[in-house]
């Protein structure tokens, strides 16, 4: 078993206090991470003893320890998989060499970008979902919340230690930077969209974790896959706790969802908003916005920077194992572009298709989550089916975003669009009525009206159990 040692002020499992200055500079991040912690993490319970797992080693299996402990106390740490003997980079245009243990200078600058924007998404979602813990469902749903908040605060240290270890001042300034940019402020916001919206809500907190999440899990694939060894090793560990947020996020919806079955069979053919519970149709909306949202994050569907990242080794394809041929060279990706207005078939170069590749595998992957939610409307014999739009529609990134489509991914017009887009999107009366049913349930095994129970506790804990002491 790969230990960690949680006997440092860091607590790491890569012999962090054999560097001396490595360990000064991280030590002196840390007390400005605990003091925005304080200030942009979750509100006013810090205090409180909260129910989390640590990790104790990075094996896959038997790897975490459950107990209570304040938030700010959390044990972050920095933790890498075992570095694999004689590894060789897997794909792109250095197949076959030694996977790199320093950064390789010709590709300095980029490997940077991509530990910055991956970096900056974590402290993004800890901002977004800081005021949730007070509009809480239940007990469980509290602890579940805060358990995704530490991990992603983790997954920012993850990235920092890669900076500071690798990339000198450069890194160091990029590390304080990330702790300087706020999710949705106007003159200094996230780097990637998606993390400057609003989640003010618990089905919005539920679909980010389904939809924004699992491109989280993506992008860690293919940053796991790097020929940069040290990258990779972290991407591989922050995987095992990545599992966790889309989790509760798959659960999260489809406990709505069937807290809305159980209310429509008790009350048939009446407005289940009269009994505190979510119309099917609203929840498809926001399954409409987050998703879409998350389809962004995958970049522009012809990008020469997925070429580049791709042929010089730093970011590789999804299970790139799975696939026969590694090089991506003299293939080609077949594709609906969308060119001066009109949807025009083509064949691109796959290295510049990389981004709708790991997109074809992100629609698969939520597919998935559609037909899990199904399977509860068809228990509860209710005829509602949830289904996931077209990955050309909403879209704010990419050839998409230059035209107007319908959830089948149709070309419309902006006046079709303007007509329907209340029946696709969030309006501001759902909206408003959703936050109407966010009202605080803290009480020891009561839970909202809105959700229903999960089907069991953490840890083998009873569902009901205090997970959270107030």
């Amino acid at each position: 078993m790969a230990g960690i040692d949680y006997s440092q002020k860091i607590p790491n499992n890569v012999e962090l206090s054999s560097d001396k200055r490595l360990q000064r500079a991280l030590e002196e991040w840390q007390p400005n991470y605990i003091e925005w912690w304080k200030s942009m993490g979750p509100t006013d319970f810090n205090m409180n003893d909260v129910y989390l797992r640590t990790a104790v080693s990075v094996d896959a299996d038997g790897w975490a320890h459950y107990g209570f402990v304040k938030m700010p106390e959390y044990r972050w740490g920095i933790f890498l998989e075992p570095q694999q003997a004689g590894r060789k980079i897997g794909f792109g245009d250095h197949m076959g060499e030694d996977a790199w243990q320093q950064v390789p200078g010709e590709y300095r600058n980029w490997l940077r970008r991509l530990i910055v924007t991956q970096g900056d998404t974590e402290p993004a979602s800890v901002e977004q979902q800081r005021l949730l813990g007070h509009t809480a469902p239940s007990l469980y749903d509290l602890r579940n919340l805060f358990q995704v908040n530490v991990e992603e605060g983790r997954h920012l240290w993850a990235m920092v230690y890669l900076l500071h270890t690798y990339f000198g001042r450069d890194g160091r300034e990029e590390a304080e930077e990330l702790l300087q940019r706020r999710s949705g402020n106007a003159d200094h916001p996230r780097i990637l969209g998606t993390f400057n919206e609003p989640c003010e809500d618990w089905l919005s907190f539920f679909c980010f974790t389904m939809f924004t999440d699992r491109d989280g899990k993506f992008q860690l694939l293919t940053l796991a896959e790097s020929g940069f060894d040290p990258l990779a090793r972290t991407c591989r560990f922050m995987l095992t706790e990545e599992a966790h947020h889309m989790f509760v996020g798959q659960t999260g919806v489809g406990r709505v969802i069937e807290r809305t079955c159980q209310v429509m069979k008790e009350n048939p053919g009446q407005d289940v908003r009269k009994f505190g519970a979510i119309p099917m149709e609203i929840i498809q909306k926001y399954i409409n916005f987050w998703s879409s949202s998350s389809t962004d994050l995958f970049g522009a569907e012809v990008s020469s920077n997925s070429a580049n990242f791709f042929s010089a080794g730093l970011k590789g394809r999804a299970y790139e194992e799975r696939y026969e041929e590694h090089k991506a060279l003299d293939q080609t990706y077949s594709m609906e572009r969308f060119l001066e207005g009109k949807l025009v078939h083509e064949d691109v170069a796959l290295r510049n298709a990389m981004n709708e590749v790991l997109r074809d595998e992100y629609v698969k992957d939520n597919q998935k989550g559609i037909a899990y939610w199904n399977r509860i409307c068809e228990k509860y014999e209710n005829p509602f089916r949830f289904s996931l739009p077209h990955r050309r529609f909403n879209r704010k990134i990419g050839e998409y975003s230059a035209g107007r489509f319908d959830l089948e991914g149709h070309q419309i017009s902006e006046h079709t669009w303007n007509q329907k887009v209340s029946e696709w999107l969030p309006t501001v009366e759902d909206k408003i009525y959703v936050k109407s049913l966010m009202k605080p349930v803290l009480e020891k095994g009561k839970i909202a009206s809105w959700v229903a129970p999960p089907p069991k506790g953490v840890n083998d804990q009873p569902a009901d159990y205090e997970y959270v002491k107030l």
